[in-house]
């Protein structure tokens, strides 16, 4: 496993992280699902420990995964063990009593979340908290930038920072580049989604902050492992995120990725990992581990071989050209 410095908040970090949304399990806001249906806590708890084993140091969590079943599982395994590991997690979402999903970015459950997370993850401090998809204008009222700033000179979290909008990450991160807030950016970045690497990396790496990616997968589409008939479980997020048209199209993208993972001897799992990685602004890629073996197979894709810079152009042509186009129906399906 390689390692990576967490941009300016001093942490060094395994360039494979753990996204731990998958350990949550199944969850819903009112019909609507929000989990993963295939879950059972005995293998996330594996997922885990292997996880350590295989050299990952960096797990990024939320208190709204499982509504607090991922920090539980993750604070259950690893107590004792978090001063040789890296604990992000993310607050902001809440549940209504109508089950719809608000968003409080107030100080008042700014801290008592905080809090809150703590316990489940038995931890004095957390490592990077996070600001999950606030909007511009709750940054710009500027009521959850004074609260992370007062956790942060509590010791209650060392560093914090904001997960972007997965379509939309320019706004609220040129924003938080303008005005020098935080210490960390998360964002999606993938073979499909290129978004962030015009918007955003090159004036945050320039700032020092650091950058973590998520669904570098597209939740497991660029794997190509889904058949175009694959179907999810009703209870799974993906059965409104990966439709079968979505799997359709997206697969017959995917072929195009196919000599490239062919030349190099791996897997597109690792293909789709590798190509993060070769952007140096990133400091950690956070795929969802949800097993033992994939805790395996995605640490695999640290070190070499290393994407070619001629492969690497080639896919951010691809993106150009064909790709970028499929964002749309994307974004269209969640």
């Amino acid at each position: 496993m390689n390692y990576r410095m967490l941009g300016r908040t001093g942490l060094r970090v395994s360039e494979i992280g753990f996204g731990a949304w998958g350990i949550g399990g199944p969850a819903k806001a009112g019909n609507t699902p929000i989990g993963w249906a295939d879950w059972d806590s005995a293998t996330s708890k594996r997922a885990i420990e292997r996880s350590v084993e295989v050299g990952i140091t960096f797990f990024d969590t939320a208190d709204f995964y499982g509504f607090g079943k991922s920090e539980e599982l993750l604070g259950e395994v690893l107590d004792g063990r978090w001063q040789n590991l890296v604990v992000a997690s993310k607050v902001g979402h809440v549940l209504a009593p109508d089950g719809s999903i608000q968003l409080n970015y107030t100080r008042a459950h700014i801290f008592d979340a905080c809090e809150a997370s703590l316990r489940r993850l038995r931890k004095d401090s957390i490592d990077v908290y996070q600001l999950h998809s606030a909007k511009l204008e709750h940054l710009e009222q500027g009521e959850c930038i004074e609260a992370m700033e007062k956790l942060k000179s509590q010791g209650k979290i060392r560093s914090w920072g904001i997960s972007l909008n997965t379509f939309t990450p320019k706004r609220e991160g040129s924003w938080m580049l303008e005005h020098k807030a935080g210490d960390t950016l998360q964002l999606v970045l993938n073979i499909f989604n290129q978004k962030a690497l015009e918007q955003i990396l090159p004036r945050a790496q320039e700032l020092g902050y650091g950058i973590i990616a998520r669904m570098p997968l597209q939740f497991g589409l660029l794997t190509g492992k889904f058949s175009d008939n694959a179907r999810f479980d009703p209870a799974d997020h993906r059965s409104m995120r990966l439709p079968p048209e979505i799997l359709a199209r997206g697969n017959s993208l995917v072929g195009q990725m196919t000599p490239f993972a062919e030349k190099m001897n791996i897997s597109l799992g690792a293909l789709a990992l590798k190509f993060v990685l070769a952007h140096d602004a990133v400091s950690t890629v956070i795929p969802g581990i949800k097993s033992a073996d994939q805790a395996e197979q995605n640490a695999a894709a640290s070190g070499a071989p290393a994407l070619s810079t001629e492969d690497l152009a080639s896919l951010h042509a691809l993106y150009h050209t064909e790709f970028r186009h499929f964002l749309d129906h994307l974004q269209q399906a969640g």
